[in-house]
């Protein structure tokens, strides 16, 4: 089995970043705008997600876990179907305003690996762009102590 594992530093608090990323219904068009142009449940624990290639992917939701900011689901059809499917994000607090993604996608046959890692090389910079500006922008929007 092939994996893809991705890295990338955010500068915005852990808990901003995870209410995007642990969104299961919506999260995906909410983090990465323009790249993901759709996602909506068909059933609980069930998604259709329309990337802007055309392509649409069909997802199980395997795991939710607030406390440890992960989230973890599976392709199950459409436009691709592969033989084992696996992918996660984990977002990890590296002080009171940063944090670190880690997506990890693992996939057989191996022959897909290089697809989803050009895929996710894609879509990585939208995901931090779009973490980071709504962390500023709750910000923003949050009243100033008095």
């Amino acid at each position: 089995m092939a994996s893809v594992i991705r890295e990338v530093s955010i500068d915005a608090p852990a808990e901003r970043c995870w209410a995007l990323l642990g969104d299961f219904a919506t999260g995906p068009q909410r983090f990465a705008p323009g790249y993901v142009i759709g996602s909506r449940l068909t059933e609980p624990g069930e998604r259709l997600v329309t990337f802007a290639t055309g392509d649409v992917v069909r997802e199980r939701l395997i795991a939710l876990d607030d406390q440890a900011r992960r989230i973890v689901w599976a392709w199950t059809g459409d436009a691709i179907q592969p033989l084992h499917n696996n992918s996660s994000m984990q977002v990890f607090a590296h002080g009171p305003d940063r944090s670190r993604l880690v997506w990890i996608h693992d996939v057989l046959p191996d022959e897909l690996v290089t697809g989803l890692a050009s895929a996710m090389d894609g879509g990585l910079p939208i995901i931090k762009q779009t973490l980071e500006a709504h962390a500023n922008q709750a910000l923003d929007n949050e009243p100033c102590p008095t």
